[in-house]
C-alpha cells in the first residue's frame, strides 16, 4: 500500500463529485432534454474526448493489453477494427444522425429518435429498446465496476467487493446528481488523463528495457509476432468497429453537439485520440511481456498496466497513471448509466405508464432511480465468481449492442424506404441471433454445438441487417410524410435549427 497512490485516488474522486454538484446546481432549473442530452450545447472537444472516454472502458487499459500479452499479435485486429469503425461512424453517421434526431421531433433519445423517425405512434421500438439497453448495459457497467475493484484490491489491498461498492457510489451519485452535463466534463478531463497513462507507461518501459534481462517473447509464444493467426481472429477482430454504429452512449454524443461545424472539429479529435489509444493499448500488450516477463496473475487478473506502471513510476506518479484505469472504467460506467437511465424514463415511463403527463422534474428523479437500479444490478454481477474476465463482459455487451441497435440506425440515416416494421425486425432478429450465437458456438462450455470461436457481434450484425431489410421490402412502404422527414433531415442546416429554436422560444 503506497499513501502518495491513495492521496492521489482521494483527490481525484472528489474533483468527479465535484463536477456532479456543480452541474446539479446549475440546471436545478433545467429540464428532461437537460439532463439526458445537455441541452444540445456540446462544443467539440468535450464531446470528442467524452464519445472516446466513454467508449474506452478499463478493457482498454487491462482487458487489452492483457489479451496481446498472453495470445500475441493475433489480437491485433481489434485494435484495427474499432479505429476503422470509430472513423466511419463519426464520418458517415454522426453528421446524419445529429441532423435527423433534431428534424424528429428533437429527440433526445435513441429509441425516442427511432419511433419519432417513423412518425410512429406506437410505442413498440423504444420498448424493445428500453429492454436490449438494459440488459446490454447492466453487463457492460459490470466490467467497469469489475475493473475498479481489481485497481483498488491490487493497489491498496482493501477486498475487491467492497472497492466496487465504493466505485459505484462515486459514479452513482455525480450521474444521479449532474446528469448528461456531468457525464460529459467528468469524461473529458478523464478522457485526457487515459491519454496520458497510456502514452507515458509504454515509452517508459521501451526506455527502460535491457536487452540483456529483457523477455523474448517467442519463448512464451512462438506464434507471439504472427497477426495471422486464423481467419476467426481476423473477422472477430474486425467485427469489433461494427459495434459503434450502435453504442448508444457514444453515439448519443453525435446528437449532443452544438453544431454541424463543431461536429467536424469533434470528428477530428475523437478518431485521433482513439487512434493513437487502440495503439498504445497493443503496444502495452507487447512491451509489458518484454519488461515484466510472462506471470499467470497478470494475466488472469488484467494488471499488464497496472504491474508496469507499479514497477516503474514512484508512489504519486503512479497514482496519477492508475487513476487512468479508474478514469477510463468510470467514464464509461457512468455513460452507461445515463443511457440505460434515459432510455427507461423517457422511453417507457413517460409514454407507457405516465401517458407523456410526466413533468421535467418527475422525468429526472426517475431518471435518477433507474441509474441506482441499473449499478446495484451491475454490483451483483461484478461480484460474481461467474461472471467472467473484464474483456468478456465487455464484447458481450458490445457484441448485443452492434447486432441490435447498429442496423436499424445505420438503416435509418441512409435508406428513405426502410419503415418501422424493418426496424423491429431487425432490432429483435440482431439481438436474437447475437445471444445465440454466443450460447451455441462461441461458447467453450457447449457440449453439442461446435465451439466456432468467431464474435458474436458479425453473425448477429448481418442476421440482424438482413431481418431489417427484408421485412422492409416485403411490408408497406413509408408514409409519404415520413419520407418528407427523410427528405428534410438529409438537407437539414444549423440556420433552421436556430430559427426553430428562437421561435419556440418565443412562443
Amino acid at each position: 500500500m503506497d499513501i502518495w497512490e491513495i492521496s492521489v485516488f482521494v483527490v481525484y474522486l472528489l474533483f468527479m463529485l465535484a463536477i456532479g454538484v456543480f452541474f446539479f446546481v446549475k440546471s436545478k432549473n433545467g429540464g428532461e432534454k437537460s439532463y439526458f442530452l445537455g441541452g444540445r450545447q456540446m462544443g467539440p472537444w468535450v464531446s470528442a474526448l467524452s464519445a472516446g472516454a466513454s467508449d474506452m472502458s478499463a478493457w482498454v487499459l487491462m482487458g487489452l493489453p492483457t489479451s496481446i500479452y498472453a495470445l500475441g499479435l493475433g489480437q491485433i485486429w481489434i485494435p484495427i477494427g474499432l479505429a476503422i469503425g470509430y472513423t466511419i461512424s463519426w464520418i458517415l453517421e454522426a453528421p446524419r444522425l445529429r441532423r435527423f434526431s433534431i428534424v424528429a421531433n428533437d429527440s433526445i433519445t435513441i429509441p425516442q429518435y427511432l419511433t419519432n423517425r417513423f412518425l410512429s405512434k406506437s410505442k413498440i421500438l423504444q420498448i424493445l429498446c428500453a429492454v436490449v439497453f438494459l440488459l446490454a448495459y447492466t453487463v457492460y457497467s459490470a466490467s467497469s465496476l469489475k475493473a475498479c475493484g481489481t485497481l483498488f484490491h491490487t493497489v491498496i489491498g482493501i477486498d475487491a467487493n467492497i472497492a466496487m461498492y465504493l466505485a459505484a457510489l462515486i459514479i452513482v451519485s455525480y450521474t444521479f446528481l449532474g446528469g448528461f452535463s456531468a457525464v460529459c466534463w467528468t469524461d473529458f478531463f478523464q478522457g485526457m488523463l487515459i491519454f496520458a497513462g497510456m502514452l507515458i507507461a509504454p515509452l517508459f518501459a521501451i526506455g527502460m528495457l535491457n536487452p540483456e534481462t529483457m523477455t523474448d517473447v517467442t519463448t512464451v509464444n512462438a506464434n507471439f509476432w504472427n497477426p495471422l493467426t486464423s481467419w476467426q481472429d481476423i473477422l472477430s477482430g474486425l467485427a469489433w468497429g461494427l459495434g459503434y454504429f450502435g453504442m448508444p452512449h457514444i453515439i448519443i454524443r453525435f446528437m449532443s453537439i452544438r453544431s454541424q461545424k463543431d461536429l467536424k472539429k469533434s470528428a477530428v479529435i475523437g478518431i485521433t485520440w482513439t487512434a493513437f489509444i487502440v495503439f498504445f493499448a497493443a503496444a502495452i500488450g507487447v512491451v509489458g511481456l518484454m519488461y515484466l516477463g510472462y506471470d499467470e496473475n497478470i494475466k488472469d487478473n488484467s494488471l499488464v498496466f497496472i504491474s508496469m506502471v507499479r514497477k516503474i513510476f514512484p508512489g504519486i506518479m503512479s497514482g496519477v497513471l492508475l487513476s487512468a484505469v479508474l478514469a477510463a472504467s468510470m467514464s464509461t460506467a457512468d455513460s452507461q448509466l445515463l443511457s440505460a437511465s434515459s432510455s427507461f424514463a423517457s422511453d417507457v415511463y413517460k409514454p407507457v405508464f405516465r401517458k407523456n403527463k410526466a413533468s421535467d422534474k418527475e422525468m429526472q428523479w426517475v431518471g435518477r432511480l433507474v441509474v441506482l437500479a441499473v449499478a446495484g444490478i451491475a454490483l451483483v454481477i461484478a461480484s460474481s465468481p461467474d461472471s467472467g474476465s473484464i474483456m468478456d463482459l465487455v464484447s458481450n455487451a458490445w457484441g448485443l449492442f452492434g447486432a441490435s441497435i447498429g442496423p436499424a440506425i445505420l438503416l435509418s440515416l441512409f435508406w428513405k424506404r426502410f419503415n418501422i416494421a424493418g426496424a423491429v425486425a431487425g432490432i429483435a432478429g440482431g439481438a436474437a441471433a447475437d445471444i445465440a450465437w454466443l450460447v451455441l458456438f462461441n461458447n467453450s462450455d457447449a457440449s453439442v454445438i461446435y465451439n466456432i470461436g468467431l464474435y458474436e457481434l458479425l453473425p448477429g450484425f448481418v442476421f440482424g441487417m438482413l431481418c431489417a431489410v427484408v421485412v422492409t421490402l416485403i411490408t408497406k412502404k413509408p408514409d409519404k410524410a415520413v419520407e418528407e422527414l427523410f427528405d428534410k433531415a438529409v438537407v437539414y442546416t444549423d440556420t433552421e435549427v436556430s430559427e426553430e429554436a428562437a421561435a419556440a422560444e418565443a412562443e
